[in-house]
């Protein structure tokens, strides 16, 4: 849950530090900010020199698959868009540029063809064609592959080969979501024969991958660490890596988190959690650094029987909810307030954003909190079942102090939650494991939207078909709005169509929307280069990583 057209530029000097602001405050977000806010900035002073070894850190444990078709979390994500490039790229402010495609065209409103970049090898030497896009893909439909993308070729008819170097998708209908979709892992491109010979092992510690990617995997020891090497090869130098090996290990506990990145065992972090934060940022061991995020927290119900899949009840909930109290003491200021479970940053760059932002402004405004009219919405609910039984990662302490609000909250409506820790692996698996939900209520969903545009996230969780649908939501117009989104490749006539759908949803949809938090980004001081913002998540962040001169490298 969360989702490019020749060499891409790489990433320079410091970006224009945009400051931050509350979601719910529509179309440019810099223009209403505070004095003294928390600052944003798109990426890092750019890196020089280059450097023997880099320790990072996943914080949300270790993954369980670097198969770029099954990559739906963090940490996978984290470690596979270094390895496995995809054939669009995603840039540091959401916006994209060419990848393995240089270019591609639509012949007819059904037909997609991308044309491929020439002199791409695999690590192994192998060159990259057009049969190696077409494998990639076409195992997707398979669902022994389990691709946690496989919705995006629902609509596909034949992908093809049409020449050495060109590729050409066939629809039933339009459909836009499916080129934007080439950013992620399901646009990532493995050796065919390597696909074939390592079968269902392929992305694991026995299987191995053969990429294109700026690194190599070079080793995966479980529970310990995952190591790669830097391609010498890249088919870009502007991104051939500084870094000579990446070693990738699994802190997930806060505290020794804080104190190996103080200490210098560990070089870097994504995804700092705000208690940690609050002891870096003053760090001088390195720096702490606050991106433009993607990311969305939410309460959703995971089955259709859970009493928060009654509308009244998440409306009960989320009118006790003290989110500006969230913000400063939960997320230490690192956070915005948000009305729906999408942040402007997939829409802010697209051709259609007055659009985007015009129906934003248009959804209810997030009241403040109203126990009174609360605890109607609670009584009038049916069924009449009162406990709420809420997943969370096991140590994840900014989830469990958010829970613990809502806790205290809810008890003033009548409502009882019990929260759930869960471990890492579980707690990734439940999303597309029904078995793996069953007698919990509901989840906090540390979600994000992988591709620059809302469509992808509305669809995901309100298509009837969707396996991220649980409750089986069904709203005909909503559909309706969504399916012509996703048939038409006018942006602007997609986005209005989003935002119609936008509307009905943000009646009915059983969702308590929380926060939108900010990319937190920390570095050893010896380093610098890679993007702050949340884009890292399917872009070659440590291909811009080096040395800055200072410390030992």
């Amino acid at each position: 849950m969360h989702a490019p057209r020749r060499t891409a530029l790489p990433l320079t000097a410091l970006a224009t530090v945009l400051a931050l602001t509350s979601c719910s405050s529509g179309g440019d977000p810099a223009a209403n900010s505070s004095p003294g806010a928390v600052r944003l900035t798109t990426t890092t002073p750019a890196a020089h020199g280059t450097v023997d070894e880099v320790t990072w850190n996943l914080p949300m444990g270790e993954p369980t698959t670097l198969d770029p078709a099954k990559v739906g979390d963090y940490s996978p994500s984290t470690v596979a868009s270094n390895l496995c490039d995809p054939l669009i790229r995603l840039k540091a402010d959401y916006s994209t540029a060419p990848g393995l495609a240089t270019s591609w065209k639509r012949p007819d409103p059904k037909t997609l063809v991308l044309n491929l970049r020439r002199g791409v090898t695999f690590w192994d030497g192998k060159p990259m064609t057009a049969d190696d896009v077409v494998a990639s893909l076409e195992r997707q439909r398979v669902p022994a592959t389990q691709s946690v993308n496989i919705q995006v070729l629902a609509n596909v008819t034949t992908i093809k080969a049409t020449s050495s170097h060109q590729v050409t998708v066939r629809f039933r209908t339009p459909d836009s979501l499916f080129l934007k979709y080439l950013v992620n892992g399901f646009g990532a491109v493995s050796e065919a024969s390597y696909l074939k010979k390592a079968g269902t092992s392929y992305g694991t510690a026995k299987g191995g991958l053969m990429c294109t990617g700026p690194f190599k995997l070079s080793g995966w020891r479980s529970g310990e660490s995952i190591t790669a090497v830097r391609n010498t090869a890249y088919w870009d130098p502007a991104l051939r890596p500084k870094v000579e090996k990446l070693t990738f290990r699994f802190v997930t506990d806060n505290g020794t988190l804080t104190s190996a990145l103080l200490s210098g065992q560990i070089d870097g972090s994504f995804e700092i959690p705000s208690t940690a934060a609050k002891a870096l940022r003053t760090s001088k061991e390195g720096n702490l650094y606050y991106g433009p995020s993607a990311q969305t927290v939410f309460l959703t119900p995971t089955s259709p029987s859970s009493p928060l899949a009654d509308r009244r009840v998440a409306d009960a909930l989320s009118l006790v909810l003290d989110r500006d109290a969230l913000v400063k003491n939960v997320y230490d200021g690192a956070a915005q307030r948000q009305k729906t479970f999408i942040p402007s940053l997939v829409w802010k760059n697209s051709k259609a954003k007055d659009v985007y932002a015009k129906g934003y402004d248009a959804l209810p405004e997030l009241p403040g909190p109203d126990v009174a009219k609360a605890k109607k919405l609670v009584e009038q609910a049916d069924p009449k079942q009162r406990t709420l039984t809420v997943a969370m990662g096991a140590g994840d302490q900014q989830s469990l102090q958010t829970l613990t609000f809502l806790q205290a909250d809810a008890k003033k409506i009548g409502l009882k939650v019990v929260i759930r820790q869960l471990q890492p692996t579980q707690m990734s698996g439940m999303f597309y494991n029904p078995a793996l939900r069953k007698g919990l209520d509901a989840t906090m969903v540390l979600g994000y939207v992988e591709i620059p545009d809302p469509l992808s996230y509305a669809d995901m969780l309100t298509d009837p078909k969707s396996p991220l649908n649980w409750t089986n939501y069904r709203n005909s117009a909503v559909t309706s709005h969504i399916q012509a989104a996703k048939a038409t490749t006018d942006e602007e006539a997609a986005a209005t169509e989003f935002t119609a759908a936008q509307a009905l949803y943000a009646k009915d949809f059983p969702v308590v929307p929380i926060v939108c938090p900010y990319e937190r980004l920390f570095l050893n001081k010896r380093l610098s280069g890679t993007p702050a913002s949340f884009a890292y998540i399917n872009s070659p962040w440590a291909a811009h990583l080096g040395g800055t001169g200072q410390g030992t490298s």
